[in-house]
């Protein structure tokens, strides 16, 4: 039976607290005080400890930090949980780079209060786990059909997301474009205790702000000019389930704060009505961009990306694992197979060894698009190498060596003014469309101008 030690000088809270643990099998202590902390941390073993931010009437929260300070001195590896009011959740985060794994908030839902518990735990018991397994251990553990690969840096990824996947923890997967985030997070899905419920996917970077609260929450018949009838949101139609997060560096400011709030309470209001509703959801996240620059530019929460940032898994991208092109190739053309009625078609291994000498920008996205392209146009069993290079000569990508400057005609700076100016070129100076093709958020583009001095 996990032991908790529950620290806050609120009597109220306390026995609430250990109350609720005990009701739902774990044993839980208590102490009213930093001194009295210590005393029982020194005296006595604890799986979690779930501690408050303030023990006086002093509201900063420096007294919870530097108890936590203390804790993680005389105990490196106990995992802690937060407790704080919803307007110290910046204090929360500073908690979480002291080494807390997560916080909540009071007034406290106890399902959600109960699920951190669980997560915590599970989280802490997997960290001092460092196996390295083969794919087909893997496969036999786990059901990750859809992902292709042996490559050890894949292979770390798959183990990271089967050892969480049965959790509740948010996870945040990373990784350039095309390289199968979304694949990802059906996975985790798919491995989990939600398996059976709703996985629901929300493009991000397709919503505008002025749509946020109507997609995610929903919205009542009548709430605005062209609401002619009521609408369920994304939030409502993943209850039980998962839902899954894209894109999700490219949500503005005021929908981030919207987003917080119903990520760390796990209650909305649908839009047109004040009446409150929660959902029982986990949270799964993807982007293509630096969340910690966009953090340090502010341009992304700090307390959202500690809030879907429990557990980060990185994907590799396709040019640093080309011993599984041949693997993604066989896979694409066994499906294409199928699909096409051509039963005895098959690629050439002058041409798969071709493709693994290509830098594959797209990602696995660009690779299937090339061999789906190759096979719809040839009418042979056999696809050869002189195939995918006409194709991949005259298709809408076209990478070369000499599309980048050779080392030393150039500087960084020099690159980067270049391309900010080829890029509003070709968007008329659409600040937007170049910010986005670029990479960048809006404010960063014009920081750069700046920079380089480059007008409109």
């Amino acid at each position: 039976m996990p032991k908790i030690l529950i620290i806050d000088d609120d009597f109220a809270v306390r026995t609430s607290l250990s109350l609720i643990l005990k009701q739902n099998d774990f044993d839980a202590d208590t102490a009213e005080g930093p001194k009295q902390a210590i005393d029982i941390l020194r005296e006595n073993k604890f799986d979690l400890i779930v501690l408050d931010m303030n023990f006086t009437m002093e509201t900063s929260g420096e007294e919870g930090l530097k108890l936590l300070k203390e804790i993680k001195s005389l105990l490196p590896t106990i995992p802690v949980i937060l407790i704080t009011a919803w307007g110290s959740i910046e204090l929360a985060v500073q908690g979480m780079k002291l080494g807390a794994l997560d916080f909540i908030t009071k007034p406290w839902n106890n399902e959600h209060f109960l699920q951190s518990v669980r997560t915590t735990l599970h989280l802490s018991g997997q960290m001092g786990k460092a196996e390295t397994l083969s794919r087909k251990q893997l496969d036999e553990m786990y059901n990750f059909d859809d992902l292709i690969g042996r490559d050890p840096t894949f292979l770390k990824a798959l183990e990271t997301i089967g050892r969480v996947s049965s959790s509740e923890a948010s996870v945040l997967i990373l990784g350039e474009s095309g390289t199968g985030k979304e694949l990802f997070a059906e996975a985790i899905h798919r491995n989990s205790g939600r398996k059976n419920q709703p996985f629901v996917k929300v493009n991000l970077g397709g919503i505008s702000s002025s749509l946020f609260e109507s997609e995610m929450f929903g919205h009542v018949k009548g709430a605005f000019t062209d609401a002619k009838s009521s609408r369920i949101g994304r939030f409502e139609m993943a209850n039980t389930g998962s839902i899954f997060l894209d894109e999700i560096g490219e949500l503005d400011l005021s929908s981030q704060v919207k987003l917080l709030r119903v990520l760390q309470d796990r209650c909305f209001e649908v839009l047109g009505s004040s009446k409150t509703r929660t959902v029982d959801i986990r949270v799964i996240s993807a982007t293509n961009r630096n969340l910690n620059e966009m953090v340090a530019e502010g341009e992304f929460r700090e307390d959202l990306f500690y809030r879907i940032n429990l557990i980060a898994i990185s994907i590799p991208p396709l040019r640093d694992r080309p011993g599984d092109i041949p693997l993604l190739v066989n896979h694409f053309v066994e499906k294409l197979r199928k699909t096409y009625k051509r039963p005895s078609l098959r690629i050439s291994n002058s041409a798969i060894e071709w493709m693994k000498r290509l830098s594959w920008p797209g990602n696995i996205r660009e690779l299937k698009n090339l061999v789906e392209r190759v096979i719809l146009v040839s009418n042979k069993d056999v696809i050869d190498l002189e195939d995918f290079t006409t194709e991949y000569q005259s298709g809408p990508q076209k990478f070369s060596k000499t599309s980048i400057p050779e080392v030393g005609s150039m500087t960084l700076n020099e690159v980067e003014k270049n391309m900010i100016v080829n890029a509003l070129k070709h968007y008329d100076n659409n600040i937007s469309k170049a910010a986005k093709s670029l990479g960048l958020s809006r404010a960063a583009l014009y920081r750069r101008m700046e920079k380089f001095g480059i007008s409109l």
